[in-house]
């Protein structure tokens, strides 16, 4: 038996095994998926200002949970949640006038989406706060 063939039969047979990996991966199959695909689980809290709250638990892969829209809500985090409620960008925000100010409603999402821990707190106090709410309408109440 020729140990140099075996050794380049087994190196070429790992090579492709490693392709067919990345391959599945890509095309949205196997495990590295599987962590793209992973269902919400999250715990929204809503003061309506006046300190009276209402919670909600919501499931996304499959819709649940209940959120008195759960699909809305999941397509909502689909559409929004990066740039909305992950990770806020770190910008300049406009403080509203007395008139212009947003309301004094808050609330508290926390959980999972997509695999990221989910701990975030929003409110209606100045624009980019006021801009992130209303992305996440259909997840929080229209105010």
């Amino acid at each position: 038996m020729d140990l140099r063939r075996v050794s380049q039969g087994i190196v070429l047979g790992c090579g492709s095994a490693a392709i067919a990996v990345v391959a599945m991966a890509a095309s949205g199959l196997g495990p590295a998926a599987a962590a793209d695909e992973a269902p919400a689980d999250l715990t929204i809290v809503v003061d309506d200002g006046t300190g009276a709250t209402t919670t909600w638990h919501l499931t996304c892969s499959p819709d649940g949970g209940d959120h008195p829209d759960p699909a809305k809500a999941c397509t909502t985090l689909t559409e929004h949640a990066q740039t909305a409620l992950l990770a806020p960008p770190k910008q300049v925000c406009t403080q509203p006038s007395p008139s212009g100010y947003g309301g004094p409603q808050t609330a508290q999402v926390t959980g999972t989406w997509m695999g990221q821990p989910v701990e975030t707190r929003l409110t209606r106090t100045d624009g980019c706060q006021i801009a992130r709410w209303d992305a996440l309408v259909g997840l929080l109440p229209a105010v």
